[in-house]
C-alpha cells in the first residue's frame, strides 16, 4: 500500500526504544507494551511499513532524565532517529542540561513531562529556564500537557521566541481499551492554543482514542477541526505505538493516516514528515 507514495518523506513524531529491565540499566516504573523495544526491532518495525524516520523519545517512565539508552540507539541508526530528552524544570541546573545536550550528536528537542510535581504556574523559574535556554538553541520544547493546555498557552505567550509541541493532541490517551468515553472533550482548550503562531500539535497517538476499529472513522472530523485551527503546517503526526500495542498494530498507526480519502497528498506529505522537518530541522537519510 505504500509503496506508490514512496517519494513522500514519512517520519514518526513519537516512538520509544527501551531494553529489558536489567540490573545494569535498571527502570524506574514499567511502562505498558512489549518487554522491550530495541532500536533494530523499532527500525524493523518502521521497514516493514516504509516509515523513513522517527523521533526518539528518551522513555521517561523508565528512565527519568537518564538519555543514555536513546543515544546509543541513534549511534546504531544516526540515519534513521532524531533524539528528545526530557529534562527537570526542578533542576537548579536545567539550563546547563539544556546546553550541553544541544551539542549531542542527533539532538533535536527537549520534553517537559507536567507531572504534579512541575509547577502549575506559568512564572515558574524553573520552567522559564527551560524554555528560554531551550530558545537558545532553537531546540523546540515538547510539553506532554494534558489537563494543563491553559498554563502551555501562558508558556507560549511568555517564550514566543520559543517553538512548543503539545504531545498526543494535548488529550489523555489510553494503554489498553476502551478508550475514553469523550477522548475529545478537551477539544476546545487545544484549539484555542492555535492562536499562538509558536505552538504545533502533535497528531500522536491519535488511534488510541477511537471507538471503531481500523480504519478509525470517528477520529477524522475531530481532526480535521485541529487540521483548520491549526494548519497542517503545525501539526505532525505519530504513532506512540510502543504504548499502545494493546490496542493496534504499528501499520494500523501508518496506513490509518495513509488511506485516508480525509487529506490531500499534499496535506498527508505534510503531516507525516514534512512539518517534522522543518520544525526540527531534521530529515532521515534512508530513502
Amino acid at each position: 500500500m505504500w509503496g506508490r507514495r514512496s517519494c513522500m518523506v514519512t517520519i514518526d513524531a513519537q516512538v520509544h526504544c527501551y531494553e529489558r529491565n536489567h540490573p545494569g540499566r535498571p527502570w524506574v516504573e514499567a511502562l505498558p507494551g512489549p518487554p522491550e523495544m530495541t532500536a533494530d526491532q523499532m527500525v524493523a518495525a518502521m521497514d516493514a511499513v516504509g516509515v523513513d524516520g522517527a523521533l526518539l523519545i528518551s522513555v521517561f517512565a523508565m528512565y527519568r532524565w537518564d538519555a543514555s539508552y536513546a543515544i546509543a540507539a541513534h549511534a546504531a541508526h544516526p540515519d534513521r532517529f532524531a533524539l528528545i530528552k526530557p529534562v527537570d524544570p526542578n533542576d537548579p541546573a536545567v539550563a546547563e542540561t539544556i546546553d550541553a545536550w544541544a551539542a549531542t550528536r542527533g539532538a533535536v528537542a527537549v520534553r517537559i513531562m507536567m507531572r504534579p510535581e512541575i509547577s502549575s504556574d506559568p512564572a515558574d523559574p524553573g520552567l522559564g529556564r527551560v524554555l528560554a535556554a531551550a530558545g537558545r538553541h532553537s531546540l523546540p520544547v515538547n510539553l506532554m500537557c494534558w489537563g494543563r493546555l491553559d498554563q502551555a498557552g501562558e508558556l507560549a505567550r511568555r517564550h514566543p521566541g520559543t517553538r512548543l509541541v503539545i504531545d498526543h493532541l494535548g488529550l489523555p490517551q489510553p494503554f489498553a481499551p476502551p478508550p475514553p468515553a469523550e477522548p475529545f472533550a478537551a477539544l476546545p482548550s487545544l484549539l484555542a492554543l492555535a492562536a499562538h503562531d509558536n505552538i504545533a500539535v502533535k497528531i500522536s497517538g491519535a488511534c488510541t482514542l477511537s471507538h471503531e476499529p481500523f480504519p478509525y472513522a470517528d477520529l477524522w472530523d475531530p481532526l480535521a477541526r485541529i487540521f483548520d485551527a491549526f494548519g497542517i503546517d503545525r501539526c505532525l503526526w505519530g504513532t506512540d505505538w510502543t504504548r499502545a500495542t494493546a490496542l493496534l498494530t504499528y501499520r494500523d498507526g501508518v496506513e490509518a493516516f495513509r488511506t485516508t480519502d480525509r487529506l490531500s497528498d499534499s496535506d498527508r506529505a505534510m503531516l507525516m514528515g514534512g512539518t517534522l522537518q522543518r520544525i526540527y530541522r531534521w530529515t532521515p537519510q534512508k530513502r
